[in-house]
């Protein structure tokens, strides 16, 4: 029998994991393999080019282009310093002059004698990576980054927003089915990541920023007050760079969705725990997920593990409704038909039967499910 795989996500108590570390350009890697690092520490290491500003220098001192290299004071490559002469045109026996100023700190990047136009180059960026995760360094990237490993929990949520976090997990509801609202937000919540359930209003983000939490894990969101609180619409682009003050990973979906309890449990039995986590989201070609991070104790020979193989989708497999009608249950594959059928589209497609909680089989296109992986 062909077998399907369908992407989903992954949820598990213990897992090895594996996460590089990449500098955006070549740079110096300040970490050896085989090193143990925390979350904060710096790995690697670069300078970003400075922004460049064109200066028509011929127009400012009145002269010619070709006249330009000869009225620089400072030459191709030199260092400038903001408000420091660069350029001087002396007229009438040198009574009268025009000089052109340097706007800012920076180099000469380019004299044209054909424009007239100076290029200046701004100061370089530095720029850190940080581990993000406790772990090994097990693989260094020469000049470009590393791969860290370690034993972690871990939870991938189905949506998220704002940027890499380390925080304390704390749990602000009883069950998983619970809203997450303002009166269950006080000054303890502060640094940490909230666990939620059901459901987070927009008062309640406003109420975890007042008090500084850094982040929120929730079942789901209403599109109103995540657009109210981002102050736009997200539209299909990838998100993760939010500077919204506050990291917001929904694990479920939009509307009000009871957190999986399996999820549930998994965070609140490591309450207390340090934790990374991050809101990155793309959800076409090249899918990333936004992720809950524990790192929990282990030995370096304990990560010397064989890959698990992929087996797909399976009778027994736990999946997720990714569309409607049914978006965001959990169900449990009861079989898997080989032949294509016809659905409410008109279109042929492969299917799959899954059942409920309430003990309901349903009919689902296999395209409309994601695997929760173990």
């Amino acid at each position: 029998m062909a077998q399907t795989y369908t992407p989903g996500l992954t949820i598990s108590k213990n897992i090895i994991l594996k996460k590089d570390r990449i500098l955006p350009l070549k740079g110096n890697v300040v970490v050896k393999k085989d090193d143990k690092v925390k979350a904060d520490d710096v790995v690697a290491r670069t300078d970003l080019p400075g922004d460049v500003t064109s200066l028509n220098v011929g127009t400012k001192l009145g002269v010619q282009p070709s006249d330009v290299p000869g009225k620089m004071l400072k030459k191709l490559g030199d260092k400038i310093k903001k408000g420091e002469v660069i350029a001087l045109s002396k007229a009438f026996f040198g009574l009268f002059k025009s000089k052109v100023i340097s706007p800012f700190d920076g180099t000469i990047e380019n004299i044209s004698s054909i424009t007239g136009q100076v290029l200046l180059r701004e100061p370089p960026v530095p720029i850190e990576i940080k581990a993000f995760i406790d772990g090994i360094i097990s693989k260094v990237y020469e000049n470009e980054g590393v791969e860290i490993e370690n034993k972690s929990a871990y939870v991938q949520g189905i949506f998220g927003i704002g940027g890499e976090i380390t925080g304390e997990i704390k749990v602000a509801v009883k069950f998983p089915k619970d809203a997450f609202t303002p009166d269950l937000i006080d000054d303890s919540f502060q640094d940490k990541i909230i666990i939620g359930g059901s459901f987070v209003t927009f008062s309640a983000i406003q109420k975890a920023l007042k008090v500084k939490a850094k982040g929120i894990v929730v079942g789901g969101i209403d599109d109103k007050d995540l657009k109210e609180f981002l102050g736009f619409d997200i539209g299909v682009a990838i998100t993760g760079h939010e500077n919204k003050g506050i990291t917001l990973v929904i694990t479920e979906g939009f509307g009000s969705i009871k957190m999986a309890e399996k999820t549930f449990n998994l965070l609140k039995d490591f309450e207390g725990y340090e934790a990374s986590m991050h809101g990155k989201t793309q959800i076409r070609a090249g899918v990333m997920r936004p992720e809950i991070i524990i790192p929990i104790p282990f030995k370096q020979e304990e990560l010397k593990v064989e890959e698990k193989e992929v087996t797909g989708l399976k009778i027994g497999s736990q999946i997720r409704i990714i569309r409607e009608p049914n978006f965001g249950k959990i169900c449990t594959v009861t079989a898997l038909p080989e032949n294509l059928e016809i659905v409410q589209s008109e279109t042929k497609v492969r299917i799959l039967k899954a059942k409920v909680k309430d003990g309901k089989e349903i009919v689902i296109p296999r395209a409309n499910v994601e695997a929760i992986e173990e």
